[in-house]
């Protein structure tokens, strides 16, 4: 290789490691994430007021500094509930498809190593599950056991988890023919031992995104069981169940519907515009590969 070639090759390489940073957009989900991460874990101690205490003003009150989106038909602080509610929100949003991925994407990832008879009845039942209305599902499991928060984020877990494990599926089978999976054949590994030693960190990029988009679908499915009175009992500040309680006296007062309506309409933009960045970054860094092989 001459000189010319060589510093031609540096520099290709110099400019891919250039590319590879998170896109524009992809920054400003991770701002807006980590706000509400931070929101989270402080809002308890700087929140004016406790989510459970009434009569902090007249019932209805309009936005003030005392009360900076009003009060609900109790008289409670809005502003409050939505700050220390964030923490049940994100903690339910999180478990749930953190249990979604550990599960569905170990399965999708034996399911695609296989590739035999096991593999075929795995997705068979996998797409009777995928085909069943997510809804309707959630709310017979739950009506039929009793709703509270762990059993919410169980319910979540095992909606999302097949269609987890399609998309581990598909992932792994871009992987599973490379020349690493046979030598660990030849080594004698276990078939737990390849997918997890050396399939799962080849799909990482994959499954990250993955859980991205699964959890902002998470915040919106919360929510709605919240909404419909099958989600976090009373009198949990969750952000679906406030909108179901305060939209009786819409009339009354807007506040108490379009605060954590906002709150959650934002968080939800905030991952999906992450979880975008992620996408295209993990594009990059593919094509990257491909020109350093090339």
């Amino acid at each position: 290789m001459s000189v010319a070639e060589a510093d031609a090759g540096e520099g290709r390489a110099r400019a891919g490691r250039a590319r590879l940073r998170l896109s524009r957009s992809g920054w400003v989900g991770a701002a807006i994430v980590l706000v509400y991460v931070l929101v989270a874990l402080t809002g308890p101690l700087w929140a004016p007021y406790e989510a459970a205490k009434i009569l902090t003003g007249s019932p209805f009150e309009g936005a003030s500094l005392q009360h900076p989106f009003g009060t609900d038909n109790l008289g409670r602080d809005v502003f409050s509930r939505v700050v220390i509610g964030t923490r049940s929100v994100l903690a339910m949003t999180f478990a749930a498809t953190l249990l979604a991925v550990a599960v569905g994407g170990l399965i999708g990832v034996v399911l695609g190593y296989l590739r035999n008879w096991i593999d075929e009845i795995g997705m068979r039942i996998v797409d009777i599950f995928i085909s069943i209305p997510t809804l309707v599902l959630a709310l017979l499991i739950i009506s039929g056991v009793g709703n509270s928060l762990w059993l919410v984020v169980v319910t979540v877990a095992f909606l999302f988890a097949p269609r987890v494990a399609r998309v581990a599926r598909a992932a792994t089978l871009n992987v599973v023919t490379n020349d690493y999976i046979a030598a660990a054949l030849a080594r004698g590994e276990s078939t737990l031992s390849i997918c997890l030693r050396e399939i799962l960190p080849n799909i990482t990029g994959v499954m990250l995104v993955e859980f991205a988009i699964r959890s902002a679908f998470a915040i919106i499915f919360i929510g709605s069981l919240g909404f419909l009175g099958f989600g976090a009992p009373p009198p949990t500040p969750e952000w679906g169940l406030m909108i179901n309680e305060a939209r009786a006296n819409a009339n009354n007062s807007l506040y108490p519907v379009l605060a954590p309506a906002t709150a959650m309409a934002v968080l939800v933009i905030g991952i999906n515009l992450l979880a975008d960045g992620l996408s295209r970054l993990i594009g990059q860094q593919g094509h990257g590969v491909e020109a350093e092989a090339k």
